[in-house]
């Protein structure tokens, strides 16, 4: 099995600038790349996040193009050397790329070795589907199918329940276990800071937070950096999603 990625649960830790408490796992995913393709859809001011995410590539020391000022599409895809998906709002991202066409092109470029790297809405673009994620759907996509580039779901931003608190709506936990009442496909909380590293068939949790693991008919497993988690989450054979 051939996987790179590097999948963030957000961009941007308190107290850190975009992208960098997540610099050495980018760097160290992205390895010996000179150039990195950048995909700005989940956000509606694409020339703004372009140059937000340029001038973090760079100062990591990567050149940095974004899909949205390619003349064609499928080219640049089929020419990078690396992809990173910024976060946004990943109904919005998801119908942009299939508007493209072009999730085929990344899923096979992606299994002939090219590198992906994404946070939160870019995270949840790399699963089967983007059931678990946290956004409104402000756009209506043509099906939920992500790029099926690992076999769970990540719900980013996973927020505990507060202790003694008195809000009375649904938590993150409730959500997912209703995801669970429907799906059988692992869900993987990645709390603020916790980033996963895939590597051919490891799944390896690393980063500033640790991770809830939900499994249908199972209580959760609290898992902490650095831990490898894939026999927690990517079942040898899948079942229904």
């Amino acid at each position: 099995m051939t996987r790179r990625l590097c999948l963030i649960s957000t961009s941007t830790v308190f107290g850190t600038r975009y992208l960098e408490h997540a610099f050495p796992e980018l760097r160290d995913t992205l390895g010996d790349a000179s150039r990195v393709l950048f995909i700005p859809y989940a956000l509606q001011d694409r020339d703004g996040y372009a140059a937000k995410a340029r001038s973090a590539f760079e100062e990591m020391g990567y050149g940095l193009d974004s899909l949205h000022e390619a003349t064609d599409p499928r080219q640049a895809i089929d020419r990078a050397e690396a992809i990173f998906c910024g976060g946004g709002n990943t109904f919005r991202l998801l119908k942009t790329l299939q508007e493209l066409g072009v999730l085929p092109l990344i899923r096979r470029r992606v299994a002939e070795g090219m590198t992906y790297s994404g946070a939160s809405a870019g995270s949840n673009l790399a699963c089967p589907t983007i059931r678990t994620t946290n956004d409104m759907p402000i756009v209506e996509p043509s099906s939920f199918d992500g790029l099926d580039l690992v076999a769970f779901q990540i719900n980013p931003h996973y927020v505990d329940a507060a202790p003694g608190s008195t809000h009375m709506g649904e938590t993150r936990e409730t959500r997912i276990r209703e995801f669970h009442e429907e799906n059988a496909t692992p869900v993987v909380g990645l709390r603020e800071g916790a980033i996963l590293r895939v590597e051919g068939p490891s799944v390896l949790l690393k980063g500033m937070a640790g991770a809830r693991i939900f499994r249908r008919g199972e209580e959760p497993v609290e898992v902490v950096p650095v831990a490898l988690i894939e026999s927690l989450v990517e079942p040898s054979v899948r079942g229904p999603r």
